[in-house]
């Protein structure tokens, strides 16, 4: 089989990808395509950003699946950043093309197939969602193969979906937010996404919670800048030592969040169908 073709969209505009990849080293895509990497050895993968510029339909054509990452944006907002990003995930439903997203991710497929995404009346998801549990389908769901019935993913959202467009089914779901992860079919096309980030590693969340600062103090979230910067210490000394037992048991991180395959379920699981239907055509060309 030839390698898998794998494209990562950017869910951010130009100027918070500089800050993010200045201050941290990658871009979310950037770091979103190095986990697809380590899942699926082999796979090529691109990106593109279509909060800058668009992609056709017949260029998509060319992939075997295309993930769209987190964002800071809010997808209720009508900016030419947002609606080019709504535009695309069209493009991609109606391109038949294997449709994957994380949080922004699933928000831009809600969007592009008639839903509603609000802001979450009951605050800001931080660092992990807690007690997800599978519904009746998402068990038997292949997107979420070897999940656990409860599981904690890593997670930072303040929006979340309140309007299910017709054809989703909700998968996964939480105290939080109703729709945790999900299936659309629409025009033609299946996406797969969470609204917690399989693709975060606790180094990302430490990166995160960094770079939110002050805002997590405000909402509530941490007492002060030196709770907040103490509990990013011990999350960096956990990434760097995924074996510190202290560490993890007073956090509260759960195992299947700390390793990388388990944490990946979803992600590994779509790149396993994406796989599948490339040796399909194969086969049938």
């Amino acid at each position: 089989m030839a390698s898998l073709r794998i494209l990562v969209a950017e869910g951010n505009e130009s100027e918070m990808r500089a800050r993010t990849k200045a201050r941290f080293g990658a871009t979310p895509g950037e770091r979103y395509a190095e986990e697809i990497r380590l899942a699926f050895p082999g796979a090529k993968v691109d990106l593109v950003a279509p909060a800058d510029d668009e992609r056709t339909i017949a260029a998509l054509a060319d992939d075997d699946g295309v993930a769209i990452t987190g964002s800071a944006l809010n997808a209720y907002h009508d900016t030419p950043v947002v609606r080019r990003q709504v535009e695309f995930a069209r493009s991609v439903f109606e391109s038949g093309v294997n449709f994957f997203g994380s949080c922004w991710g699933l928000q831009m497929a809600v969007t592009a197939s008639g839903g509603m995404v609000e802001r979450n009346a009951r605050g800001r998801e931080v660092a992990y969602a807690r007690n997800l549990w599978l519904t009746d389908k998402g068990r038997s769901h292949p997107m979420h193969a070897g999940r656990a019935p409860a599981f904690d993913a890593p997670a930072i959202h303040g929006d979340h979906v309140t309007g299910l467009p017709a054809g989703a089914v909700v998968t996964a779901t939480n105290a939080v937010s109703e729709v945790q992860a999900a299936e659309i079919r629409h025009a033609g096309g299946t996406f797969w996404g969470t609204q917690y980030h399989p693709e975060f590693s606790i180094g990302d969340i430490a990166d995160i919670i960094a770079r939110y600062g002050q805002t997590l103090v405000d909402e509530g979230n941490f007492d002060d800048i030196a709770q907040l910067e103490a509990y990013v210490a011990d999350l960096r000394r956990l990434d760097a030592a995924p074996s510190l037992q202290s560490v993890a048991w007073r956090l509260g991180i759960a195992p299947e969040v700390i390793a990388r395959e388990a944490r990946m379920t979803e992600i590994s699981n779509w790149l396993a169908l994406c796989a599948a239907n490339r040796r399909h055509k194969e086969a049938v060309a």
